[in-house]
């Protein structure tokens, strides 16, 4: 049997982070026979390794879960440049969970309990987002290339990016109209221990390989990305 990390060329990969094993049984079936090929994950911290090491699509994701819950599992993925299209299932259905699922860098929200025909409609949005551009977001009018890991400048000229570069850049652009604070992007892509100013050493950085507009300082709040 094929994992999704295995899928032949135009089958959806997914990965499904739920650990009732009842409600993920039924999905992966359902899911199966729709023609996706499925990773399960039992918990956050196999969903953080299977998200890491393998390909997907698409990513069904729990809201709470166990050993590590599904905004921070998401939250991290997303640090770590993960683009694939997250779809978070939650029995919290107030305004802020659903924003804190947004901010967390999830593409769809629904809550528990839910239809399957929903459920599967959805997917399936995500996977044609996920084919007509999950491989580069817009910068103005150059591109990050998500699997080359560098930036592609309107003259057509690449820079290449080291990982912390990159992984900023790709911070900024996911939501290219938010701003981030110096102690969000030092905790989301340095971690804890760095020093908030390692967060201005990388933006100089990036200034300097992709000009000052790339990445505006918004006073008193943070960065915002720009463009090129």
């Amino acid at each position: 049997m094929l994992t999704a990390s295995e899928a032949p060329p135009g089958v959806h990969r997914l990965l499904l982070v739920e650990d009732d094993t009842d409600l993920a049984d039924m999905l992966t079936e359902v899911l199966t026979d729709e023609g996706y090929l499925v990773d399960v994950a039992p918990d956050g911290q196999r969903g953080l390794h299977l998200g890491l090491t393998r390909p997907y699509d698409v990513m069904v994701i729990d809201r709470l879960l166990p050993a590590l819950d599904g905004l921070n599992l998401l939250t991290r993925l997303r640090s770590r440049a993960v683009g694939a299209r997250a779809l978070m299932l939650t029995a919290l259905g107030t305004v802020d969970d659903r924003v804190a699922g947004l901010d967390a860098g999830a593409d769809d929200y629904l809550i528990k309990p839910f239809e399957l025909d929903e459920l599967t409609a959805r997917i399936r949005a995500l996977c044609r987002r996920a084919s007509d551009g999950a491989e580069t977001l817009p910068i103005g009018a150059g591109r990050l290339d998500l699997n080359l890991r560098d930036v592609l400048l309107p003259d057509g000229a690449r820079i290449s990016l080291s990982a912390r570069e990159f992984e900023l850049l790709h911070l900024l652009a996911v939501r290219p109209r938010a701003v981030h604070s110096r102690p969000e992007l030092r905790r989301r892509v340095f971690g804890e221990a760095a020093a908030t100013s390692i967060v201005d050493t990388y933006v100089y950085y990036l200034r300097r390989k992709l000009g000052r507009a790339a990445v505006r300082t918004v006073h008193g709040l943070g960065y915002r990305l720009g463009e090129l």
